[in-house]
């Protein structure tokens, strides 16, 4: 599969996007699926309060639908929507209980967390001991493969859990999770055509302009928000077709936004259980640039810009 082929599919999925989810803004909008906003966010996102959330639904349906129309059908682009849908549903399960059924909490931690570690496990010991590439991982920069052997499984479930909470906590301002997760997939496209690996090309091409054209209505002022639906979902799946690439350890270098959200949380916990004293004024990241005088939109654009940044060092390791 070549650079043009990946072009057809993101365009096509960007045009499947746009419609479904311009279709899906009416139908969440009559089901009141309003977005709650926290109170003790930041005061300016008070006034996104009601707009209608779960539009991940779209993205979902953008993507499958684009894998199925290119008809590149293999036990490897199976497994990785398989897995796809799956953290979809956690997702959703979760966005149901918090905007349908108007239960604040929606899914507890340790239920989000459990889904995550059944689904991770399922991916790390199919990827290990059923696919033709194993145990074998691509080291950045030297172009090597090394064995992980038997520790190939917990390494990929942290991977799998660890990417999928990191899109969730940066899917916080309008356009942010969208548009970066749009940059990262779009690197992880391209560079299938670099090593040949055309099952996962497709997938994350189809992502790419899923994101994309999600972007048209979730760019601020947002119309809709994707909610663990779709960050769940794009987290799970991203870690899933980066796996049988064997190309985990690109994950935080292209995807280093997602690891300095989820390290902002992390270090603000500790900080406060230990010392009682918070290193950010609020975690995620995005907040604490948010409440030291940046504006929403440009927090989100230099977000975005550090990921093109780090897209291209990506570049540079392949």
């Amino acid at each position: 599969m070549g650079y043009v082929q990946i072009g057809i599919i993101i365009i096509m999925s960007l045009l499947i996007s746009i419609t479904f989810t311009s279709l899906a803004i009416p139908i969440l909008q009559r089901l009141d699926t309003g977005q709650n906003i926290r109170e003790d966010g930041p005061e300016s996102h008070m006034t996104k309060g009601g707009t209608p959330t779960m539009g991940g639904i779209a993205v979902i349906m953008a993507t499958i639908v684009t894998c199925l129309a290119t008809r590149e059908f293999s036990v490897q682009i199976g497994v990785i929507i398989l897995v796809f849908v799956l953290f979809g549903l956690l997702g959703f399960s979760d966005d149901y209980l918090k905007v349908v059924k108007k239960q604040n909490l929606g899914l507890r931690a340790w239920q989000k967390l459990l889904g995550q570690i059944f689904i991770g496990a399922a991916i790390a010991i199919y990827k290990v001991g059923f696919s033709a590439g194993g145990s074998q991982v691509i080291i950045p920069f030297i172009n090597e493969r090394v064995d992980f052997g038997i520790w190939a499984i917990p390494f990929i479930l942290f991977v799998v859990v660890a990417m999928t909470n990191g899109v969730n906590l940066t899917d916080g301002l309008d356009g942010l999770a969208s548009g970066i997760t749009f940059l990262v997939a779009l690197f992880f496209a391209l560079a299938t055509v670099h090593i040949g690996i055309g099952a996962a090309g497709v997938f994350f091409g189809a992502m790419a302009g899923a994101c994309l054209g999600f972007l048209v209505f979730n760019k601020n002022p947002a119309r809709i928000f994707m909610g663990d639906t779709g960050s769940l979902a794009l987290g799970g799946g991203m870690a899933a077709a980066a796996v049988m690439m064997e190309m985990e350890l690109f994950l935080p270098i292209v995807g280093v936004i997602y690891v300095a959200e989820s390290l902002s949380v992390v270090i603000q916990v500790v900080s406060f259980k230990i010392r009682k004293k918070r290193v950010f004024k609020m975690a995620p990241l995005h907040h604490h640039f948010e409440l030291s005088g940046f504006k929403e939109t440009q927090v989100v654009g230099m977000f975005w810009f550090a990921t093109l940044i780090f897209c291209m060092i990506g570049v540079a390791g392949l």
